[in-house]
């Protein structure tokens, strides 16, 4: 499945429900940080996320239970690997020479990193 990238307020809601696994309409306008969206506001992203099929609903009488239908870690992992095909020539290496020159690193942080690099050589 091609990832469907997120618009910002698109991430605000997904996180509520990566957070609360399912939700009510009403439990999602109250977690909203402010200013809170319209009511319709919210329906209309839940319906755009569910065409990108990255959100389902289980119906309860009148109301529906929202739900996301791919894991944080996965959609994260797909936003990235775009960022690399994108941005680095689908080259790990040169998005990993650009971040560690770039992110400010301190000397323990970088030798994190290399702890980690080791560690999975070593697998």
């Amino acid at each position: 499945m091609k990832n469907q990238k997120l618009t910002e307020t698109e991430k605000i809601l997904m996180d509520l429900l990566w957070e609360k696994e399912t939700a009510f309409m009403k439990d999602l306008l109250e977690a909203f940080p402010e200013p809170k969206p319209a009511p319709t506001t919210v329906a209309t992203l839940l319906k755009r996320m569910q065409n990108k099929n990255l959100v389902g609903y289980k119906t309860f009488g009148n109301s529906r239970q929202y739900f996301p239908k791919i894991e944080k870690g996965k959609y994260f992992t797909g936003e990235m690997k775009g960022l690399i095909d994108q941005f680095f020539n689908n080259s790990v290496t040169q998005f990993a020479s650009f971040f560690t020159a770039n992110a400010k690193l301190s000397q323990k942080e970088l030798k994190e990193l290399r702890d980690m690099i080791d560690e999975q050589i070593k697998d």
